[in-house]
């Protein structure tokens, strides 16, 4: 990447709208960035930035590597993914939470009552270190996708998954046994960009800051 262009990975999605807003009240351009346009990368001369388009799970990766400086991601994907980047900014937007969850009939079990039982996630590093943590013993079955079929076929007792409504559980018949960890959008940064570009970096960091103390963004 050229020396003066800050490169930024963007999460396709959910994140995507509010990430616009975001970039669009700090001065960042944003005109033709859009999740369904053909192109997967958006270059401007004015401030010197490039957009890389990528699958929220995938922009860690482009920032560790240095493929990006910046990527804006959720909470959820850096902890389970747990690459060597810096987090700079808690945006506020897109919020969630990791739960356990289960059958009605779990309700008020206690968090020991989980010892030896077998979890079903798409976030086996998360819901690892959650039950280690609390010196449970669970098994971790790794899926990815549809993870409330998991306890109604009997695949797994729980799931950890996340949540932010709670509507898909309530419409599977499982409800929230206990709190993980809430999760937001995240700026992160690449180690070596933060050094050679703080001073296109750290600006950018503290208008966003501003702007997530503003509540103009939700």
């Amino acid at each position: 990447m050229a020396s003066d262009t800050l490169t930024i990975a963007l999460s396709k999605g959910n994140l995507l709208k509010p990430t616009i807003k975001m970039f669009s009240l700090v001065g960042l351009p944003v005109e033709g960035v859009d999740e369904d346009s053909r192109n997967m990368v958006f270059t401007f001369t004015e401030p010197a930035v490039k957009y890389i388009m990528c699958r929220p799970t995938d922009v860690p990766t482009y920032v560790e590597q240095g493929a990006a400086d910046l990527g804006i991601v959720g909470k959820d994907v850096i902890e389970e993914q747990s690459r060597d980047v810096f987090e700079l900014a808690d945006l506020g937007y897109g919020y969630c939470r990791f739960v356990v969850a289960g059958p009605q009939k779990l309700q008020g079990t206690p968090l020991k009552g989980m010892n030896y039982t077998r979890a079903a996630t798409k976030f086996p590093m998360v819901a690892e270190r959650f039950f280690r943590s609390q010196g449970l013993q669970v098994e971790i079955i790794k899926l990815h996708g549809n993870i409330e079929l998991a306890p109604i076929m009997g695949l797994s007792d729980i799931i950890v998954d996340i949540v932010s409504t709670g509507r898909t559980l309530r419409e599977n018949n499982l409800v929230e046994l206990f709190n993980i960890m809430e999760s937001t959008t995240r700026l992160i940064c690449n180690r070596v960009s933060y050094r050679t570009k703080h001073k296109q970096i750290q600006p950018l960091v503290e208008l966003m800051q501003n702007t997530v103390k503003s509540g103009m963004i939700s």
